[in-house]
């Protein structure tokens, strides 16, 4: 693997976790605390890859201009802002739902939960749709 191929494996982890989360969802909905569980834990350990691998890429290749121009250039910068800012936000978040979890304390983990879910997955999504965008469009 090469640092070129890094942006595809980024995109095919957030993909991944955006998958896990969904699975997680269903699966506390239908009662299957133990599949959600390890859904969640998998959905973590595929966003941490991710945040490696992005981290490391970017280090060595600094950042990457979009290319295109018009209405396109203003739909990715919107997509990328809003993924941006609740990529920041989401980390903690993410690390609070857990912890809370871990400790036994599921009513404020689902309190939580209901905050963290929505924003996790659309950080996932929007990541595959930046990876789309900037480097197949």
């Amino acid at each position: 693997m090469t640092l070129a191929d890094l942006p595809a494996l980024n995109a095919a982890l957030n993909a991944a976790s955006t998958l896990l989360l969904a699975l997680g969802y269903v699966w506390i909905r239908a009662g299957r605390r133990r599949a959600h569980a390890a859904a969640m834990l998998c959905a973590v350990g595929t966003s941490t890859l991710f945040l490696i691998s992005y981290l490391y890429y970017h280090a060595h290749v600094g950042s990457v201009r979009f290319q295109h121009q018009g209405p396109i250039r203003a739909v990715y910068f919107t997509i990328l802002l809003s993924h941006t800012v609740l990529a920041a936000a989401i980390v903690p978040l993410v690390l609070l739902t857990l912890v809370q979890a871990l400790k036994d304390r599921f009513d404020r983990h689902a309190r939580l939960a209901r905050l963290t879910l929505p924003l996790w997955i659309y950080v996932s999504a929007t990541g595959v749709v930046v990876y789309w965008m900037l480097y197949r469009l």
